[in-house]
């Protein structure tokens, strides 16, 4: 896809990270993953993004994306599909190149590998990846991996195929300056986990969008929501933040990792066998899958 055409769709509705899952064996299990990124793509999510985050990129190794994403974009119908991508340089960008070859529409570059960096080490990472392909990049701006405007400024300029941006660092000052200073030349997208919490936030910076990763489970309340913040129903998007997303966020809080296992747990409550989480994560207990169901009855 055209990075532009790409940069429009991620801003024409809501996104998603579609679960990867695991077999008995511990692989990656493709009939499974087609299945349910399927079912997905009849609910108008308008990019879904492989091996993401809540796709458990982190524990996978780089020759199981390629599969991963040649799956989903042969489940997905016309709907993007964009590649997650991070690590060290040298392996970000091996892993781009492979996600490109094998039919990405564009590349999500998550944090760097554990070490915090400097801005132009920052710029030079992300500009290597951008250079390795031709596809539309974004960058997740979170926890070791946050960029100044100066920095993403000098990456636009540096980067034509850079056309994303990505917030999980919750810093609403550094996300309306960097909208306010670079416009349109980008899409903004909200990626704080269980994005639907802090959307109004975001939205009041100039964030129009966000992935969500209860649209694993819930597509059709996850869109609901969406419209109407996108529509201004306060009186909607209040109501289904205390039926559904705050007691989702106490269920998720119980233990770290649970933003992922949670999903991953709501999704084979839907009867999708995806399998456990990988380590370093764990499932939930059975006593919290129960809430969880209890939660989904009213939404499935």
């Amino acid at each position: 896809m055209d990075p532009l055409a790409l940069k429009a769709a991620l801003g024409a509705g809501l996104l998603s990270f579609p679960v990867t899952p695991f077999g008995k064996d511990g692989n990656f299990n493709r009939a499974v993953y087609a299945d349910h990124v399927g079912w997905l793509s009849g609910f108008r999510a308008s990019v879904l993004f492989a091996a993401g985050g809540t796709g458990e990129f982190f524990s996978l190794a780089p020759d199981e994306i390629p599969p991963i994403v040649s799956a989903a974009k042969a489940a997905a119908g016309d709907t993007p599909i964009v590649a997650g991508c991070g690590y060290g340089t040298g392996m970000a960008v091996q892993i781009a190149q492979s996600a490109e070859s094998a039919g990405a529409d564009g590349i999500l570059l998550l944090p760097h590998y554990l070490i915090d960096a400097p801005q132009a080490g920052l710029f030079q990472h992300i500009k290597a990846v951008c250079d390795a392909v031709s596809i539309g990049v974004m960058v997740y701006n979170r926890d070791n991996s946050i960029l100044t405007a100066e920095t993403l400024a000098r990456l636009c300029e540096a980067c034509p195929n850079l056309v994303g941006f990505k917030d999980g660092s919750g810093d609403i000052g550094l996300v309306r300056k960097i909208t306010a200073t670079m416009g349109d030349r980008l899409t903004y997208l909200g990626g704080m986990p269980t994005a639907e919490l802090f959307a109004d936030a975001y939205l009041g910076a100039g964030v129009t969008t966000y992935s969500s990763a209860v649209f694993n489970f819930v597509p059709a309340l996850a869109q609901k929501f969406y419209s109407a913040l996108r529509a201004g129903e306060t009186e909607t998007t209040n109501r289904i933040l205390v039926d559904f997303f705050y007691p989702f966020m106490e269920i998720r809080n119980r233990q770290k990792g649970y933003a992922v296992a949670a999903i991953k747990a709501g999704v084979r409550l839907l009867g999708h066998d995806v399998g456990p989480v990988r380590a370093p994560l764990t499932d939930l207990s059975e006593q919290e899958v129960g809430m969880l169901e209890d939660l989904m009855r009213p939404y499935r």
